[in-house]
């Protein structure tokens, strides 16, 4: 299955979430794609298989994807300080894979009710815990 990581600004949340997925073993095609060339790199340092930037790559990424995962704000135009395009959040929504959303970014004008206040770490237990049930994986204790 192909996990698509999308993010953007210093690609860390989407860096973190890469290292998380590879030390848990989870059987993911790992692709890395960033809004710039410095998150895409972050995530390629961080053990994504593949890695591409920009507009175009986000579209065709999300053609095949199983699964997208990144901060909520892939999924609404001009988030990420205005690096999420309105074709990539269009894109995102569009697309036919599951979507596994991180509340971060609330930095960026966008309040997501009823969420949990979690620390970055606590977020990406979750997410990979998530990652493991749609891998058709037991669950591990948190």
């Amino acid at each position: 299955m192909k996990l698509v990581v999308i993010d953007g600004q210093s690609g860390r949340t989407g860096a973190l979430l890469v290292e998380r997925v590879r030390a848990a073993g989870l059987p993911l095609e790992l692709l890395a794609v960033g809004t710039n060339a410095i998150a895409t790199a972050a995530m390629m340092k961080a053990g994504a298989q593949r890695g591409a930037t920009g507009e175009n790559p986000v579209l065709v990424a999300c053609r095949d994807a199983a699964i997208i995962a990144g901060p909520i704000g892939i999924l609404m135009a001009d988030a990420l300080m205005g690096e999420i395009t309105p074709a990539m959040a269009v894109a995102v929504g569009q697309s036919r894979a599951q979507k596994v959303l991180l509340p971060v970014n609330s930095n960026c004008g966008k309040i997501v009710v009823g969420v949990r206040d979690l620390t970055l770490s606590q977020i990406m237990d979750e997410a990979v815990e998530v990652l493991r049930e749609l891998c058709g994986l037991s669950s591990q204790p948190l």
